[in-house]
């Protein structure tokens, strides 16, 4: 009797001490559960916010393309006028001893294009600046309303495209001239206007200064200047719009792994912890 007894009081000790080892186990795998739990959240919600951030930027870039695309069409445009106003000038280069008259509604029809093409330009490259900081400022703080950044790129869409309809304007003025100097025989503005729409377009070579250096600066306000500007502008809107696609895109590539790698810990933590359980339950 004394022997059994015994035996009872050194046999119960010893399972209790390994129940109780494995119930510290299951507890602890229970924590890092929890705590895996939580960290798959918190990267499945930056991975969603990622996502929707990197299908807005995919729409800017589309914006900006699209500018990038419609600036270079009008450069080639400008560059296409410049080239046949040249032509046009050394064709009237011919008949400027002959001319005496000048016809100064055409000139001044083509300055009035001038004034309305440098603001249309200028406020252009205001919309198109304020879009930019409007972007950056989204990419940093994505409580900015999306509404207001596509009503600015509409803003910069539409001032892009009355660009180009009084750049189509300006070249009805050109075509005017030449009309007019074929219809006439002999007038002195043949040359003179088709120099002033030349420097209009391409800057008047002369009206040069000298900085500190004693380097020439040409005091360039031509058309081919401004739409050049226009373009290149839209081409760093163009880049730094995909430089930030590209940024997030890669951040979203960075959250999706550590979401992976998270998830497979977690079911890696489960299955410990189901095992432990079962091997708990049948000791």
């Amino acid at each position: 009797m004394s022997t059994a007894i015994k035996e009872k009081h050194v046999f119960i000790p010893f399972r209790y001490g390994i129940t109780e080892k494995k119930k510290a186990e299951l507890d602890a795998l229970s924590i890092d559960i929890l705590n895996a739990s939580h960290d798959v959240e918190q990267y499945q919600a930056i991975t969603s916010s990622l996502t929707e951030k990197s299908n807005v930027f995919q729409g800017f870039l589309a914006i900006a393309e699209g500018d990038r695309a419609k600036a270079l069409s009008n450069r080639n445009l400008i560059d296409q006028l410049i080239q046949s106003t040249e032509d046009l000038k050394n064709n009237s280069a011919i008949a400027f001893n002959e001319a005496s008259i000048a016809d100064s509604k055409t000139t001044e029809l083509a300055k009035q294009c001038k004034v309305v093409m440098d603001k249309l330009i200028y406020s252009a490259e205001m919309i198109n600046k304020l879009a930019n900081q409007v972007i950056r400022k989204k990419a940093l703080n994505p409580l900015i309303s999306d509404e207001l950044v596509s009503m600015i790129s509409t803003a910069g869409n539409d001032a892009n495209n009355a660009v180009a309809l009084t750049l189509v304007a300006l070249k009805s003025v050109f075509t005017a001239q030449a009309s007019n100097m074929e219809s006439k025989s002999a007038t002195v503005l043949e040359y003179s206007q088709s120099l002033a729409l030349y420097q209009l377009m391409v800057g008047n070579e002369e009206l040069v200064t000298t900085n500190s250096k004693g380097e020439k600066i040409a005091n360039d306000n031509s058309l081919r200047k401004l739409f050049h500007d226009a373009y290149e502008n839209a081409r760093k809107h163009y880049d730094q719009t995909h430089e930030a696609f590209v940024m997030t895109m890669a951040q979203l590539s960075d959250a999706q792994a550590s979401l992976n790698r998270a998830s497979i810990k977690l079911r890696s933590l489960q299955s410990g912890f189901a095992a432990g359980t079962a091997a708990a339950l049948a000791s």
